[in-house]
C-alpha cells in the first residue's frame, strides 16, 4: 500500500448530505430520511443548533417571566402581589433548563431516531457532491452525496468595524442569552428584534440599560407604530433610550466598558451588547471549491436550490430570505420536499404556492417580537406595499377598543393594522402590537398566505370577549372608510 493509499480519508456515500444540525438541518434531514433517501449530518458545535441553544430557547425563557409579571401588575386583585422583583436566581435556572444546560443529548437522540447517520467535526465542500468532514481529532472522513448537499449552517451575529473591540469582550446575541448574572449597567447598541428583547429582559432583571439607536426608531422593518409603541414601554420601565446615536469608539478598563457617540456623550456600563446584524456562516465550508464567495449568502430559487448549482441547496439563514427559526424549518420542508422529488426522477412543483416553492417567504413571514407589549406582524407592511406598486388601503384599530382586550389587562396600549389590497380584496400584510398580540399572528398569517377575500372574514366570527375581535373591528373600520 502506498503512503497516499495509507493517508487517503475513508470515504461512505449517501443520498443526502446535510451541513448544519439546527432545526433547518434537522428538517431537511427528517424529510429526507422519511422518504427513504439514506441522510449524513455534519454538525460543529451542538446539534440543534443556534435557536435551541442562544437565539430563540433561551431568550423566551428569559422574557416569559418578565411578560407574565408585567401583565400580572396590570391585573386587578393581582397587580399588588407582584410589585416585587424577579427571582433573578430562578429565572436563569430556569433558562438553563430551556438550554439543557448546553448539552445536546436529548437532540442527538431525536436526530438519530429519524435514521440519519451525525458527524461530529467541520464539514467543508472539497468539490461537486463531496463534503470532507475534519474532527477536533483532526481525523478526516470523505462524504459524497448521489443527490444533494445541503447547507444549513444558519449565521452569526456581525460586530461593527470599531478599534480595539475585541478586547472589550463584548456581548453578542450568544452571551446576552447565555449570561449567568445580571450585570449592573448594560449598552445595548442596536433597534431590532435581538436589541428590544434584551434591553427589555435585562431591564427588568435589574440592569440599567440603555439603548442605542444608529437610526431614528426601533424596530424599523415593521409598521412604525410597533416601534413607537416598544420604546414608550422600554423608556416607561426605566431604559435611557438615545435614537440617531452612533458609536464613535468603545474601551474596557478595569471592567469597566467607556462608549464614546458620536455626539461626544460617554456612557459607562459593565457590558455592552452589539445586536447590529447577522452575518452568514459560510467563509470556512469550502465555498470556493465550487465557484462560490467563501462568507457569502448564497443565491438560491424558490426550492432552495442554489443558482448554477443543481444539487446544492442553501435552506435557512444562509440565503438571506427571512432570517427567523419558524422560516428556515418551513423552507426545510420545502427543500426536503424537492429533494426527494428531483431524487425519484418526478417534475417538481414550483409555482407560486407550489408544493415544492417557498412563497410565504417572499409573501407570508410572521414575526412575534416578544417584547412587552408584544409585536407581531405577518406579510409586507403599508410602505412596502406601495413601494411594490400594490393599491392598497391602511386600516387601523386601537386595541383598547376591544372587550378582550380591557379584560385582558387595565390600562390596555395597542394597535392593529391591516394593509387591505384594493384590486383583489386580500390582506397583504397585518400587524398586531399590544400584550398577549403573539398568540393571535396566526389567524393573521392564515389570512394572509390563503388570500382569504375580505368578504369571507366577515364570516369568520371571533369568540367573544377575546382580542381575537380586532378582526371585527378592523373589517368594520374597512367598511365605514
Amino acid at each position: 500500500m502506498t503512503e497516499t493509499q495509507q493517508t487517503q480519508p475513508e470515504s461512505t456515500a449517501y443520498d443526502v448530505v446535510v451541513l448544519g444540525a439546527g432545526p433547518v438541518g434537522e428538517n431537511v434531514a427528517d424529510r429526507t430520511r422519511a422518504a427513504g433517501l439514506t441522510t449524513a449530518v455534519v454538525e460543529s458545535e451542538l446539534v440543534g443548533g443556534e435557536c435551541s441553544y442562544w437565539a430563540c430557547m433561551p431568550s423566551k425563557a428569559l422574557l416569559r417571566p418578565v411578560i407574565a409579571r408585567a401583565d400580572a401588575r396590570r391585573v386587578p386583585g393581582l397587580s399588588q402581589s407582584v410589585r416585587g422583583p424577579l427571582d433573578t436566581a430562578a429565572v436563569l435556572a430556569h433558562r438553563n433548563s430551556y438550554t439543557s444546560e448546553w448539552k445536546d443529548d436529548g437532540q442527538v437522540r431525536w436526530l438519530e431516531g429519524t435514521g440519519a447517520d451525525l458527524y461530529r467535526g467541520q464539514g467543508r465542500l472539497t468539490g461537486e457532491r463531496t463534503v470532507t468532514v475534519t474532527g477536533a481529532d483532526g481525523a478526516s472522513r470523505v462524504l459524497t452525496a448521489r443527490h444533494a448537499v445541503a447547507v444549513c449552517t444558519g449565521s452569526r451575529a456581525r460586530l461593527p468595524d470599531l478599534p480595539g473591540l475585541a478586547g472589550v469582550r463584548p456581548w453578542t446575541s450568544r452571551e446576552a442569552t447565555s449570561a449567568q448574572a445580571v450585570p449592573g449597567r448594560l449598552i445595548v447598541v442596536g433597534g431590532g428584534v435581538v436589541a428590544t428583547e434584551m434591553a427589555c429582559a435585562w431591564q427588568a432583571l435589574g440592569s440599567h440599560v440603555t439603548v442605542l439607536v444608529r437610526g431614528e426608531s426601533l424596530l424599523n422593518r415593521m409598521e412604525p407604530f410597533a416601534g413607537e409603541l416598544v420604546a414608550e414601554a422600554l423608556t416607561e420601565a426605566g431604559a435611557d433610550l438615545r435614537t440617531g446615536t452612533s458609536v464613535k469608539s468603545v474601551t474596557r478598563e478595569d471592567g469597566t466598558v467607556l462608549v464614546v457617540t458620536d455626539s461626544g456623550d460617554r456612557i459607562e456600563a459593565d457590558e455592552i451588547l452589539f445586536a447590529t446584524g447577522r452575518a452568514p456562516r459560510t467563509d470556512d465550508i469550502g465555498l470556493e471549491t465550487i465557484g462560490l464567495e467563501p462568507g457569502s449568502w448564497l443565491p438560491v430559487d424558490d426550492s432552495l436550490r442554489v443558482t448554477g448549482h443543481d444539487w446544492l441547496y442553501g435552506v435557512g439563514d444562509v440565503n438571506h430570505r427571512a432570517l427567523l427559526t419558524h422560516q428556515g424549518k418551513y423552507q426545510a420542508r420545502i427543500a426536503g420536499a424537492a429533494i426527494v422529488t428531483r431524487a425519484a426522477g418526478e417534475p417538481v412543483s414550483t409555482e407560486e404556492w407550489g408544493a415544492h416553492a417557498a412563497t410565504a417567504d417572499h409573501a407570508a413571514v410572521p414575526q412575534v417580537v416578544f417584547t412587552d407589549p408584544e409585536a407581531a406582524s405577518v406579510g409586507i407592511s403599508l410602505a412596502e406595499a406601495e413601494r411594490a406598486g400594490h393599491r392598497v388601503r391602511a386600516v387601523d384599530v386601537d386595541l383598547s377598543s376591544v372587550a378582550g382586550a380591557g379584560l385582558y389587562a387595565d390600562g390596555y396600549k395597542g394597535r392593529a393594522r391591516m394593509v387591505v389590497d384594493l384590486e383583489d380584496e386580500i390582506l397583504r400584510g397585518v400587524t398586531l402590537v399590544g400584550p398577549g398580540v403573539g398568540e393571535l399572528i396566526h389567524s393573521a398569517t392564515v389570512a394572509v398566505a390563503a388570500r382569504v377575500p375580505v368578504g369571507r372574514l366577515w364570516h369568520a366570527v371571533p369568540s367573544y370577549p377575546t382580542i381575537s375581535e380586532v378582526w371585527l373591528r378592523l373589517l368594520e373600520a374597512y367598511r365605514d372608510a
